[in-house]
């Protein structure tokens, strides 16, 4: 997918001015091999248990995007090395966490992108929480599933339907 969000934005402002393209507060860091990343989204809500993310992570992927909605916690790690190879192997184009990963030398090497508020290395519980398939409220945006998410270095955008 080849794609900058600038001119995303700047090729859809109609989309931007109506509120289906929208552009997420520029909070998150950026994680893994790809530059860029984008497709359909998949959404999660999980608090501090990333139970929930390990079994999405590992149905195809499909090129997808896997939204995490981790309630913005910064006491533990969503996302680490072994999801993230778990999900390049799956199919998934990329993730974003509004939460913690950890791991980043290994994320890094993954053929995928991520991107996340923080790094913290205690991992998250396994209590086997979450909700899927819902709409989910990360900084600057909602994101509902099937909504396609885009990124690269300059931010994350959100549209109802595909723009490339």
């Amino acid at each position: 997918m080849n794609f900058a969000t600038a001119d995303l934005c700047d090729a859809h402002e109609d989309q931007l001015d109506a509120g289906t393209l929208r552009v997420f507060d520029p909070v998150f860091s950026r994680f893994g091999r790809a530059s860029r990343f984008g497709g359909e989204a998949v959404t999660i809500k999980v608090f501090e248990d990333n139970t929930l993310v390990l079994a999405t992570l590992e149905e195809k992927g499909a090129g997808r995007v896997l939204v995490v909605d981790g309630g913005g916690s910064r006491r533990c790690a969503l996302i680490g090395g072994n999801l993230a190879r778990i999900a390049e192997k799956s199919g998934w184009a990329g993730i974003v966490v509004f939460g913690c990963v950890r791991d980043t030398l290994e994320l890094n090497e993954c053929n995928l992108g991520i991107v996340a508020l923080a790094t913290h290395p205690q991992r998250s519980q396994k209590r086997g929480g979450g909700e899927r398939d819902l709409p989910v409220r990360l900084p600057g945006s909602v994101v509902r599933p099937g909504e396609w998410i885009y990124a690269d270095s300059d931010g994350v955008l959100v549209a109802s339907a595909p723009l490339v």
